[in-house]
């Protein structure tokens, strides 16, 4: 759901080029119907994925998922004095390739003001509140795929054939804990 809202955002509230990652028709088509202006192939070399839409370098790379796996090519692509920002746990990261192009790194978590309390914490209310607010009055949508009613048995053995099948788009909601 992370790069679903982030997709949104970027396009929405920035005048970035918006450049998302898929592997499947239906993710491309979803993430494109996000707001995403160009979609390549993450299970290809970026690179390719990037030179087939004309582009060389980008200043700004959010890596959600399996940064390790992509991490040597979102290196390369990064153009000097570029940005990377990680919200996902790879097993190690060794900035000392950031270094030559001068590129920033940001790992973000979302629970880290109230984790450590920071005397921003209250900012954390006032980021969801914008986004619940940018949900109301339509700027953003919300990244519900499937509502499968009630939490049970029958509709858990859905959910997840859903997932295993790797057709899913979005998220599968469940209610009624």
């Amino acid at each position: 759901g992370v790069g679903s809202i982030l997709t949104q955002l970027a396009s929405k509230l920035t005048g970035l080029r918006v450049i998302a990652t898929a592997s499947r028709p239906e993710t491309a088509e979803w993430v494109r119907d996000l707001g995403a202006h160009d979609v390549i192939d993450h299970s290809r070399l970026l690179t390719e994925g990037l030179r087939e839409i004309g582009v060389e370098n980008v200043r700004y790379v959010a890596s959600l998922t399996h940064t390790d796996k992509h991490y040597q090519q979102i290196v390369e692509v990064l153009a000097p004095q570029g940005r990377l920002a990680v919200i996902d746990d790879p097993e190690t990261l060794d900035a000392m390739p950031l270094k030559r192009k001068a590129i920033s790194l940001h790992w973000e978590l979302m629970f880290t003001r109230s984790l450590f309390q920071t005397p921003d914490m209250a900012r954390q209310n006032e980021i969801l509140e914008n986004v619940r607010r940018l949900i109301d009055d339509g700027t953003l949508r919300t990244t519900k795929g499937e509502h499968y009613g009630a939490i049970n048995a029958e509709n858990l053995r859905r959910a997840h054939a859903l997932i295993e099948s790797n057709r899913a788009r979005g998220k599968i909601v469940l209610e009624g804990f």
